[in-house]
């Protein structure tokens, strides 16, 4: 698409069917958007703007067009010149600034502390508690819970600084899924850089603990944000260094590896890599009996493993595949994991896109929409930008300008 068409379709969208409309209708938004009686926009300013060099408009004029058509200049066909900021980034910049020492706190706390006596009862203690905070966010989203977990990571540090012998590993070990829970809430909320600094956090106390099991689920952690940055080869890299040493891990671990594994392969177009390491991660399945309390999406999450290739089809656009597996798996999935529902219904939506059913995929995306606005989760609003994507082929159809309005209510939280 060329960069006049851009914005000639969202013009379109808008209901603007003629240059001249669209120049008198943006500048009566500007004067009240901006309540300044002066701020114009001429039919010539718009058809230069339509045109094959459309320069850039000003940064009142981006606020205006961002207002009126839901996008700024840059996804409108305009070239963004060196240095532009969005209004928006430049107030999460500043939020961010402000936030990351509050992100890093609880696993900054300076030592030492004074001494006490650790009971081993507490590692039951936390253990039981963890399970509660994994229930928990299948009904909240990340949101509600990370400042819970957050605090309850700070005492096990502290408690881990006085504790010896046996307690001490236990808290360590423990600790470790504590830290890989913050990290995935951080990384659900859509902050990379919280949900990176934990995961690091995470290898440190499990490289602590001495444990192969816990740093192979550490370093499964670790590419699980690296499937979310869209660096394959790193998926595999990490993957294959926890597989290096299988013999030293029991069944979950190595499940784990290989589904995050196939992950990494889809994002390096890798389709038949993907299914031998599903198929081998599925024959590991019923053998997943250890009592660990971290680690058991594989067996709290109904279709666990299907859920994974659907999605790794996804990315491969095999949408004809993907599509009655997502039937599938949201057949089973309960009304009460209603972030997972989200993530799975958007997906689901994007598998119909795929298939030449625009129709369908906006059905399904009012569902997945509701469930965004709901919870809170990143994951959700980034698979609905990428149905927004697989829609294009409709852009100038009125399916297309439902999906814009039906997404409109999510979009500002990106």
């Amino acid at each position: 698409m060329s960069r006049n068409d851009a914005l000639r379709a969202a013009r379109l969208r808008a209901g603007w069917r003629t240059v001249e409309q669209a120049a008198v209708r943006l500048t009566a938004h500007g004067q009240q958007l901006l309540d300044d009686r002066h701020f114009t926009v001429s039919a010539r300013t718009w058809r230069r703007w339509e045109g094959q060099r459309p320069g850039w408009p000003s940064g009142e004029t981006a606020v205006v067009l961002h207002d009126a058509l839901g996008r700024w200049p840059e996804d409108l066909g305009f070239t963004a010149p060196p240095g532009w900021i969005r209004p928006e980034r430049q107030q999460e910049e500043q939020l961010n600034r402000r936030t990351f020492v509050s992100v890093t706190a609880a696993a900054l706390v300076p030592g030492p502390v004074a001494p006490q006596y650790v009971d081993p009862a507490l590692i039951d203690y936390f253990e039981q508690q963890l399970e509660g905070h994994y229930r928990a966010d299948m009904f909240l989203g990340p949101h509600d819970l990370i400042g819970t977990v957050s605090a309850q990571y700070q005492l096990i540090d502290k408690l881990v600084r006085s504790a010896r012998g046996e307690t001490r590993d236990g808290l360590l070990r423990v600790g470790a899924a504590y830290a890989a829970l913050v990290g995935w809430l951080y990384q659900d909320a859509g902050n990379v850089e919280g949900a990176v600094f934990w995961r690091g956090i995470t290898h440190e106390i499990a490289v602590r603990s001495r444990e192969p099991h816990v740093i192979g689920y550490a370093l499964v952690n670790q590419a699980q944000v690296r499937t979310d940055l869209g660096d394959g080869h790193a998926v595999i890299d990490l993957c294959e260094a926890v597989l290096k040493d299988s013999h030293l891990l029991g069944p979950k671990v190595r499940l784990m590896a290989m589904q995050q594994q196939a992950h990494g392969a889809s994002l390096t177009g890798d389709r038949n890599t993907v299914d031998r390491l599903i198929d081998q991660a599925e024959n590991l399945l019923a053998h997943v009996d250890d009592g660990l309390p971290w680690g058991n999406a594989c067996r709290r999450t109904p279709a666990y493993l299907e859920v994974q290739r659907a999605t790794c089809y996804g990315r491969l656009r095999l949408g004809r595949e993907a599509q009655p597996l997502w039937e599938q798996i949201l057949a089973v999935t309960p009304g009460t994991a209603r972030r997972d529902r989200g993530v799975y219904l958007a997906r689901h939506a994007t598998a119909a896109a795929d298939c030449g059913d625009p129709e369908q995929a906006l059905d399904i995306a009012r569902a997945a929409v509701e469930i965004a606005a709901e919870t809170g989760s990143a994951r959700t609003r980034r698979e609905l930008k990428a149905l927004e994507q697989a829609m294009r082929p409709w852009q100038d159809s009125s399916v297309s300008q439902d999906l814009h309005a039906v997404l409109a209510s999510v979009r500002e939280g990106n």
